[in-house]
């Protein structure tokens, strides 16, 4: 089947379906951040291919060699003027986490560098993520006076509250070990070939394993996140209320200048 494209001045998505593996692979010129049409488009694809019949795994990549995600789009959280505004914002995470957790088949997630706020919790909504030794960490919400509260459910359920909160108020960068200590990363590699190799390895056994079992061991893995539709909602519409903050907006003015 060929490749299906959405394309637009705020990046790219497109997904391949091949021997029951759908790539959905996304991008943005600034190190594969995500503003709001974006993450409406890869939410949307996600939860299509996982609607299909002849697809038995779901891969999801981002573009280049460079960072796998940089998170929410600084330009549109700069210019969010209200709390609904705000809230919309950061339901686009909402929609990519759920389309994750929601889709029936597994996600491999390929992490080739760094994964930033909301990339990390892509990351968390994996059901099986490889990364190379770049793919460093780092939740830096608070940095600019907000918190990662949309993608706080999905990594505590994947870390525990206690890694979950050491990322969220310290700001800090872990590296990938870190990660694949903490369950974020089931695989490190050493490099984009090798990323390249396990990501499609472990796509091609889900592929031809019993898609029963495979769907059972995902229900499993997700269990306990029935209601997170309403949750993250109201996380989102906290993020979107102190994204308005005068300490906010300062710190995201100061970071903008750098």
């Amino acid at each position: 089947m060929p490749t299906i494209s959405t394309y637009s001045a705020d990046g790219s998505v497109d997904v391949h379906v091949q021997d029951g593996v759908a790539t959905v692979r996304f991008g943005h010129p600034k190190s594969n951040s995500l503003p709001g049409t974006l993450l409406r488009s890869l939410a949307s694809t996600i939860a299509q291919a996982g609607d299909r019949r002849d697809v038995r795994v779901i891969v999801l990549r981002s573009e280049g060699d460079g960072a796998f995600c940089a998170g929410a789009s600084f330009d549109e959280l700069a210019a969010i003027e209200n709390a609904a505004e705000g809230k919309e914002f950061f339901l686009g995470f909402a929609r990519v986490i759920l389309a994750m957790i929601g889709a029936p088949v597994p996600v491999v997630t390929a992490v080739q560098g760094k994964a930033v706020g909301g990339g990390v919790g892509i990351v968390a909504a994996s059901d099986y993520a490889i990364a190379t030794n770049r793919a460093a960490l780092k939740l830096s919400e608070l940095a600019v006076g907000i918190g990662p509260f949309v993608v706080g459910p999905v990594i505590a359920h994947k870390v525990g509250l206690g890694p979950y909160g050491a990322m969220a108020l310290d700001a800090d960068w872990r590296d990938a070990a870190w990660g694949e200590r903490h369950g974020l990363y089931a695989q490190v590699v050493e490099d984009a070939a090798a990323l390249d190799a396990a990501v499609s390895a472990r796509a091609r056994q889900l592929a031809v394993a019993n898609p029963d079992a495979v769907r059972a061991i995902k229900r499993v893995l997700w269990a306990g996140a029935e209601d997170w539709d309403d949750l993250l909602e109201k996380r989102a519409k906290t993020s979107g209320e102190l994204v308005l903050s005068d300490f906010t907006r300062a710190a995201i003015r100061s970071f903008k200048a750098r």
